[in-house]
């Protein structure tokens, strides 16, 4: 079976902003802070830190949208958040989330 429409569009648009929020924090701390610290050139740190701040709101809303369409626990809410700011949590989340939602929209059709 597949899962209904409107929570597989939910999932999908949480997997994208998943993965995006993923990679400006990972540039963000791997390629930008070191640039500015080390190298004292901050032009991509401020670029790419207030560029990350916002695509984490975005996230956030579609991970709203998410917790509302499939009624997480409150760790599973502290995890979606957290995964936002910690770098490589958000991958590892969203495969965790992708894989426990197929099996629970599926079972719900």
């Amino acid at each position: 079976m597949t899962m209904p429409p409107r929570a597989e569009a939910t999932l999908r648009r949480y997997r994208i902003m998943s993965f995006v929020v993923g990679v400006m924090l990972l540039i963000l701390v791997l390629v930008a802070m070191p640039l500015q610290f080390t190298a004292h050139r901050p032009g991509m740190a401020n670029i790419v830190a207030p560029l990350h701040g916002v695509l984490y709101i975005v996230y956030l809303v579609t991970a709203a949208d998410l917790i509302r369409t499939a009624r997480f626990t409150m760790g599973q809410i502290v995890a979606l958040v957290c995964a936002g700011f910690l770098p490589g949590l958000a991958f590892y989340v969203e495969r965790r989330t992708s894989a426990r939602l197929g099996g629970s929209f599926e079972a719900a059709a």
